[in-house]
């Protein structure tokens, strides 16, 4: 009831801001794009795909050595498709792409660690991306006034986010389902479906410490790897303001990058952050000195990007085949 609230709050604030700003104005920005434009803005957001599944990839263990890369892009494609389209905090589709990966010989307990630590390394890259953009921030807008405040307080946030991403490498290591397990025991819930694979998870747990044990330079590789695919953010975002006629330039195009990021993570309880990524991409925009119009046509070209990779990402899950079960 609450997200369902939350998403008709979120249309009516994207209408509203459309409807301020006026319609014609934003058709008129949108439509000196032509389609070649448009082709061009979503150029970064493939190269972006593409970097984070060979991020993902070396994080496999030897059993999917042989799955070829094409393979990997379209399950990781479909498995972020779900996280996108449902309310499970980009988490949701983790455990699709393990089962994907297991109809191809990946065993379930390894196609599962891949994605953990897969994730691990994504946030860890995110908020080293973010944290150069709320820098970058402060030096192109100054520390005074309201955008230092702010800056300050998404330092805060990102700071708290580093360290509760160390302490979950940390628990990782110490065997992380485990100590949940544990953990609900001594409360006095115990919960059949995980009593059940007490061995699995404990497998599980073994497997994730081998990695960080015996691969720390695959795990490293994964880092900047994903790191590399957040950066294509940055470029996608001088791609579209280049696009629309502003000036852009690299730096302020890093900034403005990371600092969405940051506002859609912020923002993840509502459904596809409707509302508060569009109206955050457009104060961003405006704070770097662009107009409302180029404010939010960049804010309603990146749906246009999002929509048309759930557009593959759905084409890519009805060709793997519809799940029917998580279990061994």
């Amino acid at each position: 009831m609450l997200r369902s609230i939350l998403l008709v709050l979120g249309l009516l604030t994207l209408g509203l801001l459309v409807w301020h700003i006026g319609p014609g104005n934003i058709y008129d920005a949108a439509a000196r794009l032509g389609p070649a434009a448009l082709v061009v803005v979503l150029i970064p957001s493939l190269v972006m795909y593409v970097i984070e599944a060979y991020g993902w990839k070396i994080t496999l263990g030897p059993s999917a050595k042989d799955i070829p890369f094409w393979r990997v892009l379209a399950i990781r494609t479909a498995g972020e498709v779900v996280n996108m389209t449902t309310p499970t905090a980009y988490v949701g589709g983790e455990p699709l792409k393990a089962y994907l990966l297991k109809k191809h010989g990946v065993p379930m307990v390894e196609g599962l660690a891949s994605v953990v630590i897969a994730k691990t390394t994504m946030t860890i890259a995110q908020v080293l991306f973010i944290l150069i953009g709320i820098g970058l921030g402060f030096w192109l807008l100054g520390a005074n006034g309201s955008s230092g405040q702010m800056a300050a307080a998404g330092l805060l946030s990102v700071g708290l986010l580093f360290f509760g991403t160390a302490a979950f490498v940390l628990v990782q290591r110490r065997g992380f389902f485990t100590w949940i397990l544990d953990l609900l025991r001594r409360i006095g819930l115990r919960i059949g479906f995980l009593e059940a694979r007490e061995e699995q998870l404990k497998s599980l747990d073994r497997t994730i410490l081998n990695f960080y044990t015996h691969h720390q330079s695959a795990f490293y590789a994964s880092t900047g790897l994903y790191f590399l695919g957040w950066l294509a953010e940055a470029l996608e975002v001088f791609v579209i303001i280049y696009c629309l006629g502003g000036p852009a330039t690299a730096l302020s195009a890093l900034s403005i990058g990371a600092l969405s990021v940051f506002i859609k993570g912020g923002t993840f309880f509502i459904p596809g952050s409707l509302g508060a990524q569009d109206g955050g991409n457009l104060l961003l925009l405006q704070a770097f000195g662009y107009s409302d119009v180029t404010g939010i046509t960049f804010a309603l070209l990146r749906r246009f990007r999002e929509l048309v990779w759930i557009g593959i990402g759905l084409l890519c899950l009805a060709l793997a085949g519809k799940p029917r079960s998580f279990e061994e």
